[in-house]
């Protein structure tokens, strides 16, 4: 079978802690960039960039920056959403204020706004946690959206209350605005992305994961073995609001195009939040599975009935993909906790024993 095993022997603990154990993961992972660096880009139309790819890549990232809080640091958020507009309206003052600003470090700067006021907002983890803590980053999500809305300087004191991405060049090429076509946008995502997933991986994987880890379990144990609850906590809130803000970044400059405030709402975190869980907390890999089931199912929903010929109005459409949504997080919840990742995790592992049973 394509997982065989043999001949593959782990003589060292570096071996053994390696990022990837068996060398048929690190050819499929080798296949995936290749198919998504060189051939999507040239083989993708409009509607597959901004329908499909480019919010994959976009939610994506925004999960796992709610995965390192919730999935491996156990700290419960739903401000999500706010988060990634501070990181969206973090760039767009960078980048009108400083018109001559890299996008890309714009885009990554934005992050540090995003963390710093999640460390604000974290703040209340070291006395409070479960659904205390949630109720907490709920008053964050409201609070932030309100201050959206009513400071104006934020958008420019545009008439409209939205910000709008202006046109924005590196090297001559328009990443950002009108003038930028949706593969110059997806290279741009795909970078930060990358970047960024690679650095969570990496995080993860370190001390710094397994003390997130450790808080998650049982934070007494985690503080009488000697992690600092304090540096855990907060670090976690950091790291995660970052790549959450990046994300929001990206959410508008390189996909929507223009915001209003109402578009960073609770209905993004529950979002993002559902693909985390669907994807499996505590897993990289999950919240891309995640993503992907969570974009493509509408996209699917809205080409299937076209296919059998049936006259499906969209309120319907729309009304079916929140069910079906609801009975996924529901099934996975009471089925398979760590969810995508974990089902793929069990068929790798058939793959491996084939044809043994166990």
């Amino acid at each position: 079978m394509l997982y065989r095993t043999s001949g593959q022997f782990k003589t060292t603990y570096r071996s053994d802690q390696a990022l990837f154990p068996i060398r048929q993961d690190a050819i499929l992972l080798g296949l995936i960039l290749i198919f998504a660096w060189a051939i999507l880009p040239f083989t993708a139309s409009e509607f597959a960039f901004q329908t499909l790819l480019i919010p994959v890549l976009i939610y994506a990232l925004a999960a796992t920056g709610l995965n390192i809080l919730t999935g491996y640091a156990g700290q419960l958020s739903l401000g999500t959403g706010a988060f990634m507009g501070v990181g969206a309206y973090a760039c767009y003052k960078m980048i009108t204020i400083f018109p001559e600003m890299n996008l890309l470090v714009a885009v990554l700067a934005s992050g540090l706004f995003s963390a710093a006021v999640g460390v604000m907002f974290g703040l209340p983890s070291l006395r409070i946690k479960g659904f205390y803590l949630a109720i907490a980053t709920l008053a964050a999500q409201f609070f932030l959206i309100w201050l959206f809305e009513k400071w104006a300087w934020l958008y420019n004191y545009n008439a409209s209350g939205a910000i709008q991405v202006p046109n924005v060049e590196i090297f001559g090429v328009h990443f950002a605005g009108p003038l930028a076509t949706s593969q110059a946008q997806y290279y741009f995502v795909l970078v930060v992305v990358t970047l960024l997933t690679l650095v969570a991986i990496n995080l993860t994987r370190g001390n710094l994961g397994r003390s997130w880890k450790a808080v998650r379990d049982m934070d007494i144990a985690a503080e009488l073995i000697g992690i600092n609850l304090l540096k855990a906590k907060l670090t976690a809130f950091a790291v995660s609001s970052y790549i959450v803000g990046v994300a929001g970044a990206l959410f508008v400059f390189s996909w929507r195009g223009a915001a209003e405030p109402n578009l960073f709402d609770i209905e993004l975190s529950f979002r993002v939040l559902f693909i985390a869980i669907i994807g499996g907390l505590g897993s990289i890999l999950g919240n891309w599975l995640g993503a992907i089931l969570i974009v493509a199912l509408p996209v699917v929903l809205n080409t299937v009935p076209e296919v059998f010929g049936l006259d499906i109005k969209s309120a319907t459409v729309e009304h079916i993909n929140v069910m079906i949504v609801g009975a996924l997080i529901v099934f996975f919840l009471i089925v398979e906790p760590h969810g995508l990742a974990r089902l793929w995790a069990l068929i790798r592992e058939k793959l491996i024993h084939w044809p043994f049973p166990y």
